[in-house]
Formats: C-alpha cells, structure tokens, sequence
C-alpha cells in the first residue's frame, strides 16, 4: 500500500503548488507514422486474419520504439503526467478485431513503456517527477441507451460486464507500472461507474490507495453528455468515489469547453482537470487550431481559477503542450481541500 499512498500524496502536494501538465493526443501522432497495414501487424501479426490497421493500442506490441519516443516528446514537451496506449484497452472494444485474449498484455506492456520513459524524465530532472496514467476508454457500448432505435429496453452490454472488462484493464496497467487510473471520455456515466466500481474492488483486494482522475466528454452544444447529463448532474453523480481528479477533455475545443468547467468549479473541493481538442474538426476530420490559439483559451481557464490539470485531446501535439506548459507556469493552480488523511 506503501507505494500508491506516497504516489498520491506526492501528487496532492504538487497539485497545490502548480498546474499539472497532461499530454496530448496520441492518436494525433501516431498519424504522422503512416503506418501501413504491414507495420500495424509486425511480424508477430502478420497472418491475422482480421484486418489491423487503425487498432492503434496494437502498437504498443508490433511498434514499441514509436510508442516510447512519442511519450519522450510529451515528456520533453513539459507534461507531468503521460497517458498509456490503452484507450481502446478492454475486451469489449478489442472484440472489434478478435483480440479480446491480448487485453492484459497490451496493457502491461503499454504502461510498462510508458514508465520507462517517465522515469528516465524523472531521473535526469528529480525535481520535477513524471507520472503515468493508465488510460482507461469509454468501450465502444453504451450501458444505459439502446443501440436499437426500434428497441429502446434493448442493451448492448451489462454494468456487470463492463466492471469485469474495466477491472481485467486495470488490474494489468497497475502491474505494469502505472502510478494514476484515468476513467476518460465518459459519455455514459453507467459505464464509468462501472470502470469505478471495478477500481474500489482492487483498491480494497491488494490494499492500495490508487490515484484515479475521471474525464466526462460534452458531446455537442446542449452542453449534456451523450447520456444526457450536464457537467453539474455528472460531477453530482461521480461525487461519492474519492477521486483524485474531476473533469472534461475531446469532443469539444478548449473555448467551448469552459462553460462546463464554469459548471462544476464552485461546486467541487476536487482537483479539476481539462484537455480538450484543438478546436473542432475541419471538413477532412482534422484539427485547424496552432498551439498558440490553444494556449490563449486554456489561459482563459488559469485565469478564471478553474483548473488544476491541463493537456490536450485529438488534434494537440507536443507543441501545444509546450506552449500550454509555458502558459501555465505563469498561474497559481484552483485551491482544492484534498482527501487524504
């Protein structure tokens, strides 16, 4: 129990001195590989019958090396907090391509790397320690609507399986190092409860108090998940789990996202944190905004006093991190009551 405590606490006394920095995207870099469908199977891979490319946390296996000096440039970029490959890292999602036996692996080995490279940051500058947050995705199935217009009592998944897929993924990002469980792009709030649920149960089998930061996406204007919640009714009903963190990224651009975190900052003694996209997509899907457009949004927030922790989503890169690192050296972090005791 030792190590997450001292992990937690050591987080908690940064967070009232400064703003965090978070990474940004990685999917975004992966991009800038074009990796073929050859590179996405490796050798390992090759004979697949299911067509791999696009399976980006597949790369922690057939392309390590890239995966790492992706997570190098975040970290030489001035993130404090790295995020593992693993978005897309539970049973569920990996049914998708028949890969559902390789979940513990992927996630071992994508924190594993992922620690690596914090630590050797870590040990060149000890006064400014790195930290990895296993990254834990929505799952492609919604627990509270039905995927069936025609049948609306009809679910794809049930709490209990989300709970175990959550908890197999997170079980393996601990054993590989990761010092943080991020819960993020929480469109369904059911489905995070159940990622919650999944975390408190191995909290209390090995012992340990885990760091966890939980992320809500606004999916468009109505300001409401894709579940139907606002950001107050989601903070409202994530409020009862001692969390480290409470917050928003993707789907919407940093300027749009501020309202929200308007919502919940007067509301909340928890560390707020926010990494929204680099505005919103263009007609070809991509994302238009420079790191210096970024950066003066997210200043908005500094100065509002409404975050503790800030990086970015789909569309940011290590210069946008730069840029929002340089910006945020300049504010005081939101004052927060923190839990431990």
């Amino acid at each position: 129990m030792g190590e997450k405590r001292h992990i937690k606490e050591q987080l908690e006394k940064i967070l009232a001195q400064r703003i965090m920095i978070l990474d940004g995207a990685m999917g975004t870099m992966i991009q800038a590989y074009k990796f073929s469908e050859e590179d996405y199977r490796g050798e390992r891979f090759k004979d697949y019958e299911i067509l791999l490319k696009g399976n980006n946390d597949l790369l922690t296996l057939t392309q390590p090396e890239a995966i790492k000096e992706i997570h190098r440039k975040y970290l030489a970029a001035g993130a404090d907090i790295i995020e593992t490959n693993t978005f897309s890292g539970t049973t569920i999602a990996m049914a998708d391509y028949g890969m559902e036996d390789l979940v513990y692996e992927l996630n071992f080995e994508s924190a594993r790397l992922a620690k690596e490279a914090a630590d050797e940051f870590t040990a060149k500058e000890p006064h400014k320690p790195r930290f990895v947050a296993g990254s834990m995705g929505p799952t492609n199935k919604t627990a509270s609507m039905s995927p069936d217009v025609n049948d609306p009592g009809f679910r794809a998944v049930t709490f209990d399986e989300l709970r175990a897929a959550y908890k197999q993924q997170a079980e393996a990002l601990l054993d590989g190092g990761a010092d943080i469980l991020l819960v993020e792009t929480v469109f369904d709030t059911l489905n995070a409860k159940a990622g919650l649920f999944a975390i408190e149960e191995i909290k209390e089998e090995r012992g340990i108090d885990i760091p966890i930061m939980l992320s809500g996406t606004i999916t468009d204007a109505s300001g409401r998940t894709l579940s139907g919640q606002t950001a107050e009714a989601f903070l409202i009903s994530v409020s009862h789990i001692p969390l480290l963190t409470v917050g928003f990224n993707c789907a919407l651009g940093a300027n749009l996202l501020q309202p929200h975190l308007e919502a919940i900052a007067p509301k909340t003694d928890m560390a707020i944190s926010a990494h929204p996209n680099a505005g919103l997509p263009n007609a070809f899907g991509e994302y238009d905004e420079t790191p210096e457009q970024m950066g003066a949004q997210i200043e908005a927030y500094m100065k509002r006093n409404l975050v503790n922790i800030v990086g970015g989503c789909c569309g940011t890169t290590p210069e946008h991190i730069r840029v929002i690192a340089a910006i945020a050296a300049k504010y005081q972090p939101r004052q927060i009551q923190m839990l431990s005791k």
